[in-house]
């Protein structure tokens, strides 16, 4: 059951029988004259699905931290803000990964997404109290109003008892571009439309196909000379025919006798013709290209190597997944930061440094060897391995043998310079006094 807010006070609203599109702006020709919305095709087409999935469950698996900006490189991770504790919870029965989860899959089929800020009580002069809560809308029951050609200036949500208005400023809309219209996306199902629509009809024949037994197709064909036939025995001949060896018949699958010279005629294409598995697979490819996803993460797996797919894991972090992470931590930060107090300086940042981050053992060789020395002190090992903290494990131990300048064990002693002539000092591969001129 979904909440919005009216005069300060939650409302709900009853979902329908049947999920259908409110607006013809969600639906797409499917199938000749099929009439399908966005979100049927959702369900229905196993590319969509897949592609979808994939980029809401990565998306919404990233921590969303809040920080406050205090210098040009110098932030502040906050816990307690007002706004870490609505993207924690951000309702009592919504989890964070739902929340964005449900807000990228709204995204990528609908090209636009609506959260209602749930507001706390009034203030004394009468204005909304801050937001306490955040709640998904569905994208097919809201309405933009206004201005084609500007922001809307307020949103309908309609319900099967009627509809209400919501203030603009009480909805935190994510919507992408849409040539024609500024105040709603254009989803990229649109876009892919005829490639879903041969899909579809694909899908519909392979139905056919199997419900008659995977057996071919063709038509009986009589000589020219044949004793003619009456219309009551061509009649019963047919349905003698179809009762016997089609669908369900009790010789299904048999071999006929055929009579009077007759001849049966294959026609139709089989499946190899048809290129059943080429076709899907040039769906799938088509629908992650429209999302900008490489292959190999999609199940398309023909040129992937171990090498190639670090590289295109690093390259669906930033190149993929990046601008979707930097509209929604824009799109927050314009449309709901404002509405909390002691917001200034205040950022949202999904973690995607840590989806970046090669393994432990070559992030700290890599560390240790920028930073010249042990860069983690007993305390920090122990919070990363989840062990209670102890005392006198504050301080950074550093090795006698590690000086500033000098090689570390992890360096290739054979990249090191030679030492000045006639500089005395201890070698670091041998250990051993150099010899004096």
């Amino acid at each position: 059951m979904a909440f919005v807010v009216s005069a300060g006070q939650l409302r709900a609203l009853e979902p329908p029988a049947a999920q259908t599109s409110m607006w013809p702006a969600y639906a797409s020709q499917l199938g000749g004259h099929q009439s399908m919305t966005y979100a049927a095709i959702y369900r229905t087409q196993p590319a969509v699905r897949t592609v979808v999935g994939f980029l809401a469950r990565n998306l919404a698996q990233l921590g969303l931290h809040a920080y406050r900006r205090l210098d040009d490189d110098d932030r502040q991770r906050l816990t307690d803000h007002p706004i870490a504790a609505l993207l924690r919870v951000p309702n009592p029965t919504t989890t964070t990964f739902r929340l964005i989860r449900a807000l990228v899959s709204d995204l990528a089929i609908f090209d636009d997404a609506y959260w209602v800020m749930l507001r706390g009580e009034s203030t004394e002069s009468g204005e909304p109290g801050p937001p306490i809560g955040l709640r998904r809308l569905p994208p097919w029951r809201v309405e933009a109003r206004g201005a084609d050609w500007t922001d809307a200036e307020s949103y309908r949500l309609h319900g099967s008892h009627g509809y209400l208005d919501l203030d603009a400023a009480s909805v935190v809309h994510f919507r992408g571009y849409n040539p024609d219209d500024s105040r709603v996306g254009c989803s990229p199902i649109e876009t892919l439309r005829q490639v879903l629509a041969e899909e579809y009809a694909a899908a519909r024949w392979r139905e056919q196909m199997w419900s008659n037994g995977a057996r071919v197709t063709g038509y009986l064909r009589r000589p020219a000379d044949a004793p003619e036939w009456s219309e009551r025995a061509r009649d019963r001949f047919r349905e003698s025919w179809q009762a016997q060896y089609t669908g369900d018949g009790p010789r299904a699958g048999g071999t006929p006798i055929l009579e009077d010279g007759m001849e049966f005629m294959p026609a139709g294409i089989s499946p190899q013709q048809a290129q059943y598995v080429e076709s899907r697979k040039l769906t799938r490819e088509e629908v992650a290209a429209a999302y900008h996803i490489p292959q190999p993460f999609v199940g398309i797996l023909e040129h992937a190597t171990f090498s190639n797919i670090r590289e295109q894991h690093k390259n669906l972090y930033q190149d993929t997944l990046g601008p979707w992470c930097a509209e929604i931590e824009q799109e927050i930060g314009l449309q709901l930061l404002p509405f909390l107090p002691d917001s200034g300086q205040v950022y949202v940042e999904f973690n995607i440094r840590e989806k970046l981050q090669g393994s432990f053992d070559e992030e700290a060789a890599m560390l240790q060897a920028a930073v010249g020395g042990p860069f983690m002190s007993r305390a920090e090992a122990r919070s990363r391995m989840n062990l209670p903290r102890i005392d006198g494990a504050d301080e950074l131990i550093v090795p006698l043998n590690v000086a500033i300048g000098a090689p570390q064990p992890t360096d290739d002693p054979g990249d090191q310079p030679a030492l000045p002539a006639g500089t005395a000092g201890t070698d670091t591969t041998t250990g051993e006094e150099p010899d004096a001129d």
